[in-house]
């Protein structure tokens, strides 16, 4: 049965993922959190709320412009840091002739040159002045290993070869350093949650960039069809707000023999959501919904939740069936 506390599920991401850019199920996550807090809300402003959800969206991609800027401001770290060695007071051989090659990265000129990823940095207003402990901390961490020294004496300046060098910082610098991961998590609140979508924006930007030219080379799109995904994710806000009471008297006469306050609210929450699904989106088919919900529940709610959730909608669904308020059309009528 679920219980327990009601804060810990939503932002507990308990599976690690992979993620195709934001997919439908990550966008029912986005609509279930500001359902979320809209339903501990005093003031339940539809409007606000449904702006949330949109910015929700767009901080996913914020965070993804910071994470290519982190990249760009390691590699022209490498000038200060050998600036800063020819100024010592008695710097050495080695001082004098730091090699600042990956300040010239193939990759990241490119990046650093595109239009498009300069009007995100301003749009944003992407700086990272406000903590520059982390680059340094990075570049630090990189400078020590083999792969980095490696890169400094190979001859091989071919695309391919440059970005490798960018992705051994991704992976194996940025993604795994305790600090550098604290600071996205004060910074986006979400952050857990995003990191396998923000890995798949990254992983698509070094597929996207071949050119040496930078606007011959696109940033990574937050969503296959964005105007599509938009619509989907203001309805089903919507939805759930509109036919809230309805919602739950159905819900309410399939838990007669639970406890109200036993019944965690992400488990209502994502009952209802699939219930708006059911009943509204008819392009959607019913197993998707069902095996959407179930899947979301395992990952954010209370251990059992899911086979709750699919006993209770199971029971409503047949209802729902029986009264012909269950109409699919085109896609939505696939099995």
């Amino acid at each position: 049965m679920p219980s327990g506390p009601e804060n810990q599920g939503i932002w507990n991401y308990k599976k690690n993922r992979s993620y195709n850019m934001l997919n439908r199920r990550q966008l029912r996550v986005k609509v279930l959190q500001v359902l979320y807090a809209y339903n501990l809300s005093e003031n339940r402003s539809v409007r606000v709320f449904e702006k949330k959800v949109l910015e929700s969206v767009d901080e996913v991609y914020e965070t993804y412009i910071w994470l290519l800027s982190l990249l760009v401001e390691v590699a022209d770290f490498v000038i200060r840091d050998a600036d800063e060695r020819a100024n010592r007071y008695l710097p050495s051989e080695t001082d004098l002739n730091s090699n600042t090659k990956l300040h010239f990265n193939k990759f990241i000129v490119a990046l650093r040159g595109n239009t498009e990823f300069q009007r995100e940095v301003k749009k944003y207003s992407v700086s990272w002045s406000f903590d520059p402990e982390v680059v340094k901390t990075v570049f630090n961490i990189l400078k020590d290993t083999p792969v980095y020294q490696n890169y400094l004496v190979s001859q091989d300046d071919t695309m391919r070869s440059e970005k490798d060098i960018i992705k051994f910082i991704f992976k194996k610098i940025i993604k795994v350093t305790p600090s550098v991961e604290q600071v996205f998590e004060e910074k986006f609140i979400n952050w857990p949650v995003d990191r396998d979508v923000l890995d798949a924006l990254v992983a698509k930007t070094f597929s996207n960039f071949q050119s040496e030219i930078p606007d011959e080379n696109k940033l990574a799109k937050i969503s296959p069809d964005w105007a599509e995904d938009r619509e989907f994710i203001v309805n089903l806000f919507n939805k759930v707000i509109t036919y809230d009471e309805e919602y739950q008297l159905y819900i309410s006469e399939k838990t007669k023999n639970w406890e109200a306050e036993r019944i965690a609210i992400i488990d209502i929450l994502l009952m209802k959501m699939a219930l708006a699904e059911l009943s509204h989106f008819s392009s959607i088919p019913v197993k998707v919904t069902m095996n959407e919900y179930i899947e979301i529940a395992k990952e954010f709610s209370t251990p059992k939740s899911n086979f709750f959730i699919n006993g209770i909608l199971d029971k409503i669904l047949a209802e729902l069936k029986a009264a012909g308020k269950v109409r699919k059309a085109g896609r939505g009528l696939i099995e």
